[in-house]
């Protein structure tokens, strides 16, 4: 409830203030949520997975240390995730909106995909990465979320984003 009111006022100045003020209230949003959810807390590395795997202690989902690199159409990276074996364990797949966005923070003018600083994952893309949701109302689309700021967004399945999957329980359909 702090966060929305905090958003709330800090939306409100944005729209109102100068440009200096309004840089200086990003920053500060950015530095608490990266104090609240400091990464040397939060992500654990899985011996039991042979160091190819990474806990997320926030959300309990397990996530691939080194997502791949390549990108592939939609239909392609949901069999990615099922045939994979990180860590030598299977029953991996593509996450949902709401669980590829728990490792985006607040949105920032930035170059790299806006992951919590001194996160241990490798070979992360300054791209977006597919989900397992198809668009309901349009079959040739599925969503995607923007690593830079969490955005989820629907494009043309046959379009190529690289894959990050993970494992963890199966988030509500509305997710």
């Amino acid at each position: 409830m702090i966060l929305v009111v905090g958003l709330v006022l800090v939306g409100s100045q944005l729209l109102t203030g100068p440009t200096v003020q309004k840089d200086a209230l990003i920053a500060d949003i950015i530095k608490n949520w990266q104090d609240a959810h400091p990464a040397a807390e939060r992500f654990l590395i899985l011996s039991d997975f042979h160091d190819e795997a990474v806990l997320d202690k926030d959300t309990g989902l397990i996530w691939e240390i080194a997502p791949q690199t390549t990108t592939v159409t939609w239909n392609e990276a949901r069999v990615t995730c099922t045939k994979r074996a990180i860590g030598g364990q299977r029953g991996w797949r593509l996450p949902a909106p709401s669980e590829m966005r728990s490792l985006v923070g607040p949105a920032v003018d930035s170059p790299i995909p806006n992951i919590p600083p001194g996160h241990p994952f490798l070979n992360i893309q300054p791209t977006s990465y597919w989900t397992v949701v198809p668009e309901a109302n349009q079959p040739s689309y599925a969503k995607y979320v923007d690593a830079f700021l969490g955005n989820v967004l629907s494009f043309l399945r046959i379009y190529t984003y690289p894959v990050w999957c993970v494992r963890g329980p199966l988030p509500s359909p509305t997710s």
